[in-house]
């Protein structure tokens, strides 16, 4: 019995392991994304936080981006360059193992290191976003808002006066719809975006996520449309 014991903890331990170091990878174009241009210039942190500013130097307002579950921080990059070339400096945080939930305190110290940006908002995508508006809930003095991509909030953020906007499209079949609609009143103050034909996956650029619908629009025209909804927050 000891012998069968210690067999099964061994594979339990072999599972954590291959899970916790299997993420879905940035696409080349995402990668490509990654590159500073003549609109957008792109660093790298100590921490691995990747830093997309517009090329004309830091920008006033700044968002903080926690990436999906499982999902390489990279894949990101896109989504991150559509809205610096909107006039935003964005910060994409590093995850240990790529999953928000070991560090969803990330967003700490992005204010000191950022003096010039006078406006921040803090946002996620899926389990990113629920992560990034656990944190903002304890810290809404340091934000104006949080953007939700396929996200919910289980905290309750009705008396922080933040800015909420949510976006997710119509071909998710990743959000789980019962609890997002459970978990609405916890942002009443919450403006909705739904993208007709989007899809979960199309929030990053890490090909199609297990589960997620069939997408009626391409990528680019979703990125756009959630870049967008961040100035349009912003402008609230």
């Amino acid at each position: 019995m000891l012998i069968g014991l210690v067999c099964v903890l061994a594979a339990l331990v072999v599972a954590a392991v291959v899970y916790l170091n299997t993420s879905y990878p940035a696409s080349d174009a995402a990668l490509d994304a990654l590159a500073s241009d003549g609109q957008v210039t792109v660093t790298t942190q100590d921490d691995g936080d990747i830093v997309f500013a517009p090329a004309d130097g830091v920008s006033a307002v700044g968002l903080v981006f926690y990436p999906g579950g499982k999902v390489d921080q990279r894949a990101y990059a896109p989504l991150m360059r559509e809205c610096a070339e909107r006039g935003y400096t964005c910060v994409l945080v590093s995850m240990p193992f790529n999953l928000a939930v070991f560090d969803a305190g990330a967003a700490a110290g992005e204010e000191d290191a950022f003096p010039e940006v006078e406006r921040w908002y803090i946002g996620g995508h899926s389990l990113g976003g629920a992560m990034a508006a656990s944190y903002a809930a304890d810290h809404a003095g340091e934000f104006d808002g949080l953007l939700l991509c396929a996200a919910y909030s289980t905290d309750d953020l009705s008396q922080t006066g933040l800015k909420v906007e949510s976006v997710y499209g119509t071909a998710d079949g990743v959000l789980n719809r019962e609890s997002y609609e459970k978990y609405r009143g916890n942002a009443p103050q919450m403006a909705e975006d739904v993208i007709d034909g989007g899809c979960h996956s199309y929030f990053g650029d890490y090909g199609m996520q297990d589960g997620d619908g069939k997408p009626s629009i391409t990528r680019e025209e979703q990125l756009a449309r959630t870049a967008d909804d961040l100035v349009a927050m912003d402008l609230a």
